[in-house]
């Protein structure tokens, strides 16, 4: 079998259930941002740095617990560091944020995308049954990351949907990718 995500039949994944907990906030957080429009932006930023911050924290938490289960676990552990320095630095500077969020959120979301695409193709290569939606949602949140990007001075209102909706495309993409984690774990306990 081609080297994939996971290097040990023995011992697959163990900590599905964080990128569950992971996707689980993040379509919260997206909820949230739908149904409160227009609580102020300064607001969406503090919750946005809170997430991003609560994220890296996990991946970095999964990555370690996993690095003797999973092939190049240190991309894993590159993205919570990334998400850890990101949450950080939106924390400690929120009048800062609140003008270059979209520039945050687009680049956070890139990232997010590209490592769901090669997920994906690493969940094909095992056999994963619906490893095309995460692919799907994959480019679904690169699609979202370049429009914030392509018109970061269009925020207002545009930045909080187009935030709600990417909160909650990679909060399903995180639910499939546990499930996948989920059946890999079990096809080789």
């Amino acid at each position: 079998m081609a080297t994939t995500v996971f290097s040990s039949a023995q011992s697959a994944v163990r900590n599905w259930w964080i990128s569950l907990l992971i996707g689980v906030l993040y379509i919260i957080a997206g909820v949230w941002v739908f149904q409160t429009p227009l609580t102020s932006y300064v607001s969406l930023s503090i919750v946005f740095s809170g997430f991003i911050f609560i994220s890296g924290i996990s991946q970095i938490l999964f990555s370690i617990s996993n690095k003797n289960d999973i092939n190049n676990w240190g991309w894993y552990l590159a993205g919570g560091i990334l998400d850890l320095i990101l949450g950080i630095l939106l924390i400690s500077h929120p009048l800062m944020t609140m003008a270059i969020l979209p520039f945050y959120v687009g680049f956070w979301l890139l990232f997010q995308g590209f490592m769901a695409i090669g997920l994906s193709f690493q969940f094909k290569a095992v056999d994963v049954p619906n490893w095309g939606w995460l692919l799907f949602l994959g480019f679904l949140t690169l699609v979202f990351a370049f429009l914030l990007l392509a018109n970061p001075v269009f925020a207002g209102l545009s930045i909080v949907y187009m935030t709600a909706m990417a909160f909650v495309s990679a909060g399903i993409f995180r639910i499939f990718l546990a499930f996948g984690l989920r059946r890999i774990k079990n096809d080789f306990s």
